[in-house]
């Protein structure tokens, strides 16, 4: 297996001890040639960056620590019941967030963020026209190197004051302060904004290397004739159903590619509200309290058209199944969960009942705009076809994750 994000030992084997200095701030002192080419490229630079606690107030996360590489760039932490919390503990060790912190995965193929009309494949739906693409689930980031600056400089993640704080940080390391200029120019630590958007824009040139898009699964090795779904399987009932039109209104919202489906990213990138319930349990926790509502789009700043509350951007499904808990805020802990209150929306669906609590699926937090359009397009699932549709969902999972799998699902083999 290839060997991931070696920038970063050679980081810390340098910088043993980031609390005592790792040499002083501006200083090229002690950094050799071959040091030095680990940052050969800002590709290579943004690896270092995404790794490193420094730049945080305490000296305790990185962007690895809510997006760990090794469980599918998710924060795999765990919270108070055991299992992967729903949303991410801050810096500062008791701080809670509100929306579960989304895969870093893939995440480089969003558009910019703006309004866009265009067609759905294998839908019965009209053309598409709204806001769609940006990052983080409101798009209130354009694109990676905006979503990158976020995190260092909130108050519940990273925590850090400023721009000025986190430069500082980051002179704090020689071998940062080489390579910035080497990348950059020679006057790039001349301007702290200047230098804040160099270290966004490495990020996010790390973050469109192949580590985050292998395109490895069982899906995209079907696609190359490397891989053969047994079409008596529930994975191949489960892909079948997925791109129905009769049947399904999957990829209404989730199918990019038509015909062939290369590369495909199981999203348009649109934007809707399904209805989500609160997350009591997070309310409870953290600072928001009972009176919070999450308005999703319209709390980005570019909006102002009520018609935009409550509505979310369409994740990808691309290693769903090793990425819980699910929906903007966790809600809920299983995929198959998921895909049953996408079925309560059909004419007699059986599926009344939130499996995990035993009760009624909770009211929409915010009940206007809805898409019931697109959610009540399609034929209601029986038990079965739900197992099939994840066993499919299942093979969305990138070959190096695949071992993340949950051993608690649905025999797909059975």
């Amino acid at each position: 297996m290839k060997q991931y994000f070696l920038g970063r030992w050679l980081l810390a084997a340098f910088c043993v001890q980031a609390l005592t200095g790792c040499g002083s701030s501006g200083s090229n002192s002690g950094v050799t040639s071959s040091e030095a080419a680990v940052f050969a490229t800002k590709a290579a630079l943004g690896e270092s960056l995404f790794f490193d606690e420094n730049l945080s107030l305490n000296r305790s996360q990185s962007c690895a620590t809510c997006h760990n590489p090794e469980h599918a760039f998710i924060d795999n932490r765990l919270g108070d019941d055991g299992a992967v919390a729903a949303v991410s503990l801050g810096d500062d060790g008791f701080s809670l967030g509100d929306r579960n912190t989304p895969s870093a995965a893939y995440a480089a193929f969003s558009p910019t963020f703006g309004v866009a009309t265009h067609a759905r494949f294998n839908s019965q739906q009209s053309d598409y026209s709204g806001y769609e693409g940006g990052q983080f689930g409101d798009g209130r980031e354009s694109d990676l190197q905006g979503q990158a600056g976020g995190p260092p400089l909130n108050a519940i993640e990273m925590g850090l004051a400023d721009k000025a704080q986190a430069v500082e940080r980051l002179q704090e390391n020689p071998l940062y302060v080489s390579a910035f200029k080497q990348l950059f120019g020679e006057r790039v630590w001349d301007d702290e904004s200047e230098a804040y958007a160099a270290f966004t824009q490495s990020v996010a040139a790390f973050e469109e290397s192949p580590e985050f898009s292998p395109f490895d699964s069982k899906y995209d090795r079907y696609l190359r004739g490397e891989y053969f779904y047994d079409p008596l399987s529930k994975a191949a009932e489960g892909k079948a159903l997925f791109f129905s039109q009769q049947f399904t209104n999957c990829a209404t919202c989730h199918q990019l590619q038509p015909n062939s489906h290369r590369q495909e990213l199981f999203t348009r990138y649109e934007y809707h509200n399904i209805g989500i319930p609160v997350n009591k349990a997070v309310r409870a926790k953290n600072s928001k309290g009972d009176g919070y509502i999450d308005q999703g789009l319209f709390d980005n700043p570019l909006i102002t058209d009520a018609q935009e509350k409550g509505k979310f951007k369409v994740p990808t499904l691309r290693n769903i199944a090793v990425t819980g808990p699910y929906m903007h805020n966790g809600v809920f802990k299983r995929l198959s969960t998921v895909v049953e209150f996408y079925d309560q929306y059909l004419t007699s669906s059986e599926f009344t009942v939130n499996p995990e609590t035993g009760e009624a699926w909770g009211a929409p937090e915010v009940p206007e705009n809805i898409s019931f359009t697109e959610l009540e397009d399609g034929k209601k699932l029986t038990p079965e076809k739900v197992e099939a549709m994840v066993c499919f969902l299942i093979t969305l999972t990138d070959s190096r994750y695949e071992h993340l799998i949950p051993n608690d699902g649905p025999d797909c083999d059975g």
